[in-house]
């Protein structure tokens, strides 16, 4: 299937489809070249339409991989592989992930938005930075190696807050516990609209408002049929509302009733 064809396939325009144009791109080039190449670091819903367009043209699971620096990042850059490498085999020197740490005195605070904001005051796209980690006095940011050299000369505040840049291990990056709420409810079934009613404490019918309205992803893909069936895994969002994981469901209930067991992030 050419790139045209497969990017009809998903249906996607703008911004995205550009993007999926590019990831094809980037696979050729690492095929034509004999080297590692990767992209920037895509996003959650980025990842999962680069997946779906690699499923859709048959590439070999073992021919790329995703790393975002650390273990459980949630933007990650895709590393193409060439023929003759194996992704165990892959030098961590080849990847393109680097370890930032930004430090500020004690008593000063800081926020994401601030963190951000002050590496898209030196022109540094969102593309080129991963998670960032933000501590009592401290920032943990993962970014691009095209860009590390660049941040560690230049990168010297937040605002007003200024700050001291060193460069770290990515496995001495600090993640703190990110803020969630168990919840545990009951469904007739594990419909989406069940479940999200469940998940965001919303009537069933304002649950199906939001699929039919366009507003919920599921996996981070657009998701318009209140009656799918989730399972064990499956990450929910909804604007407006937010994102859950659907991390458990029970067996049924002697009234056939299914045990949902969900992780909402706050």
């Amino acid at each position: 299937m050419d790139k045209t064809s497969l990017l009809d396939r998903l249906r996607v325009d703008g911004d995205e489809r550009l993007l999926l144009s590019r990831v094809l791109d980037r696979q050729r080039q690492a095929r034509n070249h004999g080297a590692p190449i990767s992209t920037d670091f895509l996003s959650p819903r980025e990842q999962a339409l680069t997946l779906e367009l690699l499923r859709l043209s048959g590439t070999p699971e073992d021919t790329y991989l995703f790393t975002g620096g650390v273990g459980d990042a949630e933007r990650r850059v895709l590393c193409f592989l060439p023929d003759w490498m194996e992704r165990d085999a892959l030098p961590p020197e080849l990847l393109p992930v680097r370890a930032l740490r930004a430090a500020w005195r004690d008593g000063e605070t800081l926020s994401h938005r601030d963190i951000l904001g002050g590496l898209m005051g030196l022109g540094i796209v969102r593309a080129k930075t991963g998670d960032i980690y933000v501590g009592s006095n401290s920032a943990d940011v993962l970014v691009l190696d095209s860009v590390r050299e660049f941040l560690l000369q230049n990168w010297d505040s937040a605002g007003r807050v200024r700050l001291r840049v060193s460069e770290l291990d990515p496995d001495a990056v600090t993640i703190p516990p990110r803020p969630v709420q168990e919840l545990r409810d009951t469904v007739s079934s594990v419909r989406l609209d069940a479940v999200i009613s469940a998940g965001f404490r919303i009537p069933r019918g304002k649950a199906a408002e939001l699929v039919n309205a366009g507003r919920v992803q599921v996996n981070w893909l657009d998701c318009a049929k209140p009656d799918r069936i989730l399972k064990p895994g499956d990450c929910v969002t909804a604007r407006g509302f937010g994102r859950f994981i659907l991390s458990r469901v029970g067996e049924p209930t002697r009234k056939g009733r299914f045990p949902v067991f969900i992780t909402r992030f706050l």
